[in-house]
């Protein structure tokens, strides 16, 4: 058999927890920037967990 790999897309994009969660970035942070708000852009900067109804594809795209 061979090995599986991981999607490169996931591996950038999501990080484990030390509790086996999955971290992520918030979305609409790259442009358009000037129309949205300092408070807005703020919390976008944040990182999130995903929810828990998209963890199980997210684990089968980092192997876990």
């Amino acid at each position: 058999m061979p090995k599986v790999k991981t999607k490169s897309g996931a591996k950038k994009r999501f990080k484990l927890t030390g509790t086996g969660k999955i971290k992520r970035k918030h979305a609409f942070k790259s442009h358009i920037l000037t129309k949205k708000g300092t408070k807005q852009k703020r919390n976008l900067t944040k990182m999130t967990l995903v929810h828990k109804s998209d963890e199980n594809n997210i684990k089968d795209m980092l192997n876990i």
